[in-house]
């Protein structure tokens, strides 16, 4: 199964980003899937003018992106909370590619404060509705996440372990259940 994350943070040296290296790096060794990072800073996509429909829709410029997004089986959504939600950058990206029926959503935010990004998790259970994506319903909101992963995306706080398991677990069951692997027959 195709996973991309999408780090939705667009400032340089981000913290956030830790988090989404972290997840990134847990995925690929505990799990057979293709795991990759989608990040906002690293595309220019403009303001949105025109919604992508296909991979073809896209300029140029954005069909390398336009692939992922189309080829991707579950997407995780990595995002600071700016202003009680979460990134406009993010939601730029997703407005441009707004279907994606089916599809399993997990929900991870990020904060140096105490709430850890909960208001912006709200927001993007609504937001996942709108894409006609599934969310995965145990977010894995972060609190003091600077204090927790280290510029490299390696986990400080091993207290905070356990819920990255659990977040872990109940999207991989929702996102394997929306997209199976084929069975290999046998005969």
């Amino acid at each position: 199964m195709n996973i991309e994350i999408i780090a939705g943070s667009p400032r340089s040296n981000s913290v956030t980003q830790r988090l989404a290296i972290f997840l990134k790096n847990y995925l690929t060794k505990h799990t057979t899937h293709h795991i990759q990072i989608i990040d906002v800073k690293d595309w220019e996509i403009g303001l949105l003018q025109q919604v992508f429909s296909t991979e073809a829709q896209a300029p140029a410029h954005l069909q390398p992106l336009a692939k992922r997004m189309f080829a991707s089986d579950a997407f995780i959504l990595v995002t600071p909370e700016y202003n009680g939600s979460y990134s406009a950058a993010l939601q730029n990206l997703l407005d441009h590619f707004p279907k994606q029926a089916h599809k399993a959503f997990g929900i991870v935010t990020a904060s140096t404060g105490a709430l850890g990004g909960m208001r912006s998790a709200q927001q993007l259970l609504l937001l996942v509705a709108a894409l006609f994506g599934v969310a995965s319903p145990y977010l894995l909101v972060t609190p003091f996440v600077d204090q927790k992963f280290s510029a490299e995306g390696e986990l400080l706080d091993q207290s905070f372990q356990k819920n990255i398991d659990n977040f872990v677990k109940e999207f991989l069951w929702l996102a394997e259940i929306l997209h199976p692997e084929p069975v290999t027959s046998y005969n």
